[in-house]
């Protein structure tokens, strides 16, 4: 597109020297000055409009600052909709603390809690799964962790209605919903088992194996690092157990934090102690 607005005049010098020219000019001088005039009020009139204009368009963007929420949300179900996320997250409120949640197409990939460099966590799913990493809103009116009730009963259906070693249908963003709302129950003592599609791919060699092995651990139950190991018949990787742990990839549920020491102390948690004894504390209540 030519940038250049410029327009070319040509311009025509009389050679006629008569009176009449002469008198012909002044009243051609005399008409150009008075629609010069009119063109100059106009032009003013079209900037005040002008100006009118943009403070209108300015109005309407300050007001619709409210709605950005909104529009994320429809470009990342556009985004899913063609294929072009590899990690959907969402950041979620929790009684210990801030949590990130991330899903695939095939599940719920890492949870995160609040004591976790946010960058890092990224940077890791970027590397480990794909470079489309697109953070989801929670819906419309809502507060973290409630009112997803809809999205958790559909990525649930999905699960449901998957076949054996298929991925289920639910996209990321709706399975998202339910784990944030499975993870509200679970914290407010209204749930003790999580029915989520799980995407396992962090969970590798033995590591992996313990990991997942840590499900088997059912709700106000607690094991030791050596037991575990014993399980495993492993006997001698207590401390491959305990850094199985520290980097399990789908705590709460994978209930890592009911993993003791033998001599009956917390041991670590990615988490923090105050959240692992907390989590302890109400499943012993229950």
């Amino acid at each position: 597109m030519s940038t250049d607005d410029s327009a070319s005049t040509d311009e025509s010098v009389s050679t006629d020297d008569s009176p009449v020219a002469e008198s012909e000019g002044h009243g051609y001088e005399q008409e150009q000055g008075h629609e010069q005039g009119q063109g100059h009020e106009q032009g003013h009139d079209h900037e005040q409009g002008h100006d009118h204009g943009e403070d209108i368009m300015i109005d309407q963007l300050q007001r619709a600052a409210a709605d950005t929420g909104a529009l994320r949300g429809r470009l990342a179900a556009a985004a899913e909709a063609e294929g072009l996320v590899d990690v959907a997250y969402r950041e979620v409120a929790s009684p210990i603390g801030g949590l990130l949640l991330a899903a695939t197409t095939e599940g719920l990939v890492y949870v995160a809690f609040e004591v976790e460099d946010r960058d890092n966590v990224l940077d890791m799913l970027a590397t480990r799964i794909g470079p489309r990493v697109l953070r989801v809103p929670a819906a419309a009116g809502t507060t973290a962790g409630a009112g997803d009730a809809a999205a958790a009963d559909a990525a649930a259906e999905a699960v449901a209605e998957a076949p054996a070693g298929s991925a289920p249908s639910a996209g990321p963003a709706a399975i998202l919903s339910a784990a944030a709302d499975q993870l509200a129950q679970y914290l407010a003592g209204t749930r003790r088992d999580f029915d989520l599609p799980l995407d396992t791919r962090l969970a590798t060699g033995f590591r992996g194996e313990v990991q997942r092995h840590l499900a088997d651990v059912s709700y106000g139950r607690t094991a030791t690092y050596k037991e575990l190991a014993a399980e495993l018949s492993r006997p001698g990787a207590v401390r491959a157990v305990g850094t199985a742990c520290a980097t399990n990839p789908l705590p709460l549920v994978w209930p890592c934090h009911r993993i003791l020491r033998s001599d009956g102390g917390l041991g670590g948690y990615r988490g923090g102690i105050e959240a692992k004894q907390r989590l302890l504390a109400m499943e012993s209540a229950a």
